[in-house]
């Protein structure tokens, strides 16, 4: 095969080459990769015509192109503020986290022994909410403000049993993008929410919880202890929204008597990005650990009793409690908390609240000049916000774009201004000759901070917090972390239904370029006219893939897609009238999230059997249909399937399910194994979400970002999410679920990977994740059983190995095996999901054959040393098995009394003498950590023995 120049990207991401495949077909005995996919896809969903997209662009083209794209956007100093400020990305960071493949690329930390660097940096970013809100728990983190304060309300409604069926109240001075999204979260729900200025009391009748904001909207920076005091008096839960830097000077939350803090950390040293991904925290008093939505990081000790870290409490799998969960949050935004942990370490206590204080006088001066020229401010308390009184705010704010400058226009006669991390006295006297001020010399006079809202406790004591002075400590310390897990920059990451391929970086690279990551969500359309038109030809190309009619890519998670994606049907119902329909199918093989969101949109979740072979039971399917016919929403199946198998009457579930008067959710998790082939919009499809983490090649970030899009057919076009007026009303009903557009940042990763391998490299790529994935289950059938399979025994892009008999006969387990694989240098497939017992396993197309018969070699290995437990040459409990992963200094011990040689634990097979990984931790006991939760940085002293 001759590889033309514009075809010159496809061969780099798909690793399996020329004679590879040869290899891989003989061995499951098919002439071509094309016999192969025609016995495996079923012929009835297969798309008649080829994916109709532009032809393939080369790395040096779509950067080309990508560069004009960015030209198009307007760079301007971003003052608009309302939960987005602009702030200096220290260089040391920024290169060596967000644009590092060792951080970008690693997965969820499921594995901890692999990934005590990225969950010690969880722990700081933890400790650093804990610490500035004065609040006893914290977690790593959630996807955005707004979301983050509806997980909040949601919060305080479970934990409020006293006041379950009261109304929410939220102060109006809170930001409107937030208001509206707890409306739509409540609207599905049913719950009351009501919108009232809480500076004049506390309105009439039963309060579950209020929500407060810190400084609030209008800027206006206010002691809350009085408000708070009252709602505690009537029962009822607050939370604080609160600007993490004004969190140095102001009086934290907990402080005040609120029972949870949320807010974004974009402010510390993560890009504006067009609105995202942004970490959102949130923090907790005691006695709401166990309902805290998103992951919580705890500390426990390994088998040697060294201190290691693990998610704790198992918050990570609330999705997987199905329709019981309290949280349909999966993926989270761990790369960019981890960005903002080490902004804080950088920068310390002390360099956090001089940079505070440093916005702060900025705006007292700017308020200075103003008032000084007769302009009246709405609240003379602010942090870095003041909203101004004027005659004509639209020519205010023009007269600003004019001079570089974006202000925000808040109505017809307010103009805000926010100052920054970024803000000069250049920007106070550009501004205030905005305002017709020609004498820009004054400094700031009053307005300081009133003493009942001023911090004077002490925050971020932990020596990590106070001992990196130098860039060259940082740089070791970043590395030294990086250096403890394992991600794909080093190895294979098998995971089944995570879809961990290659993170190209020509498709990373422009993420950081400040014409794409500098702008405002909010700037004015005329400036972001290169960001609209990327996003606009996405969406596009989505639809094209996906053969649906229109796509949204606002919401910032998979589990967001599945949620916005429920909601179109909802309001599809609502708008015809059928009011009664709200329960929702989910065969009992989907995904976890998929019940969990059903619950979330007001849904009323009926399970359907699985048959022996893996599929959907169809009598049961039949019977539940039948009983819910005149009540029935929709049914929510992934495909192919979680077993990992394309179920082949897909059509005809699709088609009883329209018979009833339902829709079709088609879960987009596995598009990896349709892409090119098959489009879920034409065979039965009404709407799927799409992960651009898994199959459109956003890296996973050790936990996040995420981008979730929804797509949909013609009929529920209307009621997509998204308001692109930024004006954040409700359509027709229809809430927005994230920010204007999402995860906006990240999006021109999945734009470079389409553009450069285009619809004919889309499908090799699919074709040849079901070569590989097909490839291991052959090769490792005799050893491990593959549990489910289609047509003619094939797979889709990912198998199932089932332990459970050999774990009957020699005690050892599949958790064993993952532990093993670590001395072995891999990370573990997906363990017990979505069969207790089992192992998922998915290479994806962008592994070459070598590192695939690495793994594969490891795993008949491991068989091998389970045979020699069956044969009696070490009991389980002594048994290198049992005692994985062995850190280097198990090995080195002089005391070595195990009945397994050294070699045997360390170097179980020969490549690993050059190239060895050691986990930093042995295996971790997860139950001391739920016994004694300890969510924060243990002192020093801690890891001294």
């Amino acid at each position: 095969m001759t590889v033309t120049p514009s075809a010159e990207f496809v061969p780099r991401h798909i690793g399996p080459q020329g004679d590879d495949i040869e290899t891989m077909l003989n061995q499951l005995g098919y002439s071509s990769l094309e016999e192969l996919i025609d016995t495996a896809v079923p012929a009835d969903i297969r798309q008649s015509e080829p994916l109709d997209l532009p032809a393939p662009r080369t790395e040096a083209e779509a950067l080309a192109d990508l560069r004009v794209l960015a030209g198009k956007n307007v760079m301007k100093t971003q003052m608009i503020g309302q939960g987005f400020s602009d702030t200096l990305t220290p260089p040391v960071i920024l290169r060596n986290i967000l644009e590092n493949p060792a951080w970008y690329t690693a997965y969820t930390p499921y594995q901890p022994e692999i990934s005590q660097g990225r969950l010690e940096a969880l722990l700081n970013f933890q400790t650093m909410v804990m610490d500035l809100t004065a609040l006893p728990i914290a977690n790593a983190s959630l996807l955005d403000e707004s979301s983050a304060v509806a997980e909040a309300v949601l919060l305080m409604r479970r934990a409020n049993k006293a006041k379950a069926t009261a109304k929410t109240v939220i102060d109006s001075n809170v930001f409107p993008q937030t208001i509206s999204v707890v409306r739509g979260r409540a609207e599905a729900l049913g719950f009351e929410v009501e919108i009232a200025d809480l500076s004049a009391g506390l309105p009439e009748g039963e309060i579950s919880g209020i929500v407060l904001q810190q400084p609030g909207n209008n800027g206006a920076v206010i002691d809350h202890a009085s408000i708070i005091a009252a709602a505690k008096d009537r029962g009822a839960m607050v939370t604080v929204a609160a600007d993490i830097l004004s969190l140095t000077m102001i009086t934290a939350p907990g402080e005040q008597g609120a029972d949870i803090a949320v807010g974004n950390t974009q402010r510390f040293g993560v890009p504006l990005f067009f609105g995202g991904p942004h970490a959102a925290y949130m923090a907790v008093r005691h006695g709401l650990e166990r309902s805290l939505p998103g992951r919580l990081v705890g500390v426990s000790v390994d088998d040697a009793g060294t201190p290691a870290y693990r998610l704790a409490l198992q918050t990570r799998e609330q999705h997987i409690r199905r329709e019981k969960a309290t949280s349909n949050i999966c993926t989270a935004q761990a790369l960019l908390a981890i960005t903002a942990s080490m902004y804080a370490v950088y920068h310390g206590p002390a360099g956090l609240k001089r940079i505070a204080q440093r916005a702060h006088h900025h705006a007292r001066t700017l308020a200075t000049l103003l008032t000084g020229a007769g302009h009246v401010l709405v609240s003379d308390s602010f942090f870095d916000t003041l909203h101004v009184t004027v005659s004509d705010a639209a020519a205010t704010v023009a007269a600003a774009d004019a001079a570089g400058i974006n202000l925000r226009l808040v109505d017809g006669t307010t103009v805000g201004i926010s100052t920054d991390e970024t803000t000069t006295a250049a920007h106070v006297a550009a501004i205030a000759g905005v305002f017709g001020i020609t004498d820009a010399a004054a400094t700031a006079a009053g307005f300081e901070l009133g003493a009942a809202v001023l911090r004077t406790s002490d925050y971020m004591s932990h020596p990590i917090f106070n001992t990196i002075k130098s860039e060259t400590q940082m740089l070791r310390y970043l590395r030294r972390l990086s250096d403890r897990d394992l991600a794909l920059d080093r190895t294979m990451i098998p995971l089944g239904s995570c879809t961990m391929k290659l993170n190209s970086t020509a498709e990373m690279e422009s993420i950081s370029w400040p014409e794409f990551a500098s702008i405002h969500p909010f700037a004015p359309e005329h400036q972001t006219e290169g960001w609209r038109e990327l996003i606009t030809d996405l969406e596009a190309r989505l639809s094209v893939i996906t053969g649906y009619a229109g796509v949204s890519i606002q919401p910032n998670a998979g589990s967001q897609g599945e949620y916005a994606g429920l909601l179109a049907i909802r309001g599809f119902h609502l708008a015809n009238g059928d009011t009664q329909r709200n329960v929702c199918l989910i065969p009992a093989s989907a995904h976890g999230t998929n019940a969990a969101s059903a619950v979330l949109a007001g849904m009323k979740v009926v399970v359907v059997k699985t048959a022996a072979d893996g599929t959907i039971d169809a009598n049961d399917l039949d019977a539940k249909i039948e009983a819910n016919k005149d009540i029935l929403s929709a049914i929510m199946i992934t495909y192919p399937s979680t077993h990992g198998v394309y179920d082949a009457d897909v059509r005809e579930v699709c088609d009883k399910i329209h018979a009833a008067g339902g829709q079709v959710y088609i879960d987009g998790a596995n598009m990896n194994a349709l892409v090119g082939l098959a489009q879920p919009g034409k065979f039965g499809g009404d709407v799927s979400h799409l992960n651009l983490h898994k199959t459109f090649c956003i890296p996973h970030g050790g936990g996040g970002p995420g981008v979730g899009p929804v797509a949909v057919a013609e009929h529920l076009v209307p009621f997509l999410p998204g308001d692109a007026t930024g004006t954040y009303t409700m359509r027709d009903g229809i809430p927005v679920v994230a920010t204007l557009f999402g995860s906006a940042g990240v999006l021109p990763i999945s734009w470079a990977y389409i553009a450069m391998m285009g619809g004919e490299g889309l499908t090799e790529a699919t074709k040849t994740a079901i070569l590989s994935a097909n490839y291991i289950a052959s090769r490792l059938n005799e050893h491990f059983p593959v549990l489910y399979t289609g047509n003619k025994g094939l797979v889709a892009h990912e198998c199932i190995l089932d332990l459970r008999e050999l774990t009957n006969k020699t005690g050892v387990t599949a958790e064993d095996v993952a532990k093993r694989l670590i001395d072995y240098g891999f990370h573990a497939p997906t363990l017990s999901f979505p069969v207790a017992g089992t192992l998922m396993v998915e290479p994806t197309e962008s592994e070459d054959l070598g590192e695939i018969e690495r793994f594969i070699e490891a795993m008949i290995a491991i068989r091998g040393e389970m045979e020699q437990v069956l044969a009696g040459d070490f009991d389980i409990a002594d048994s290198p098995l049992r005692n994985a992963p062995h850190t280097a200094a198990s090995v080195i011990r002089t005391d070595w009394e195990r009945s397994y040689t050294r070699e045997q634990a360390a170097f179980p097979v020969k490549h690993l003498h050059q190239d060895k990984y050691f986990p930093p931790v042995g295996r971790i006991d997860g139950a001391n950590g739920d016994r004694h939760l300890i969510c924060s940085c243990p002192a020093p002293e801690a890891f001294e023995n």
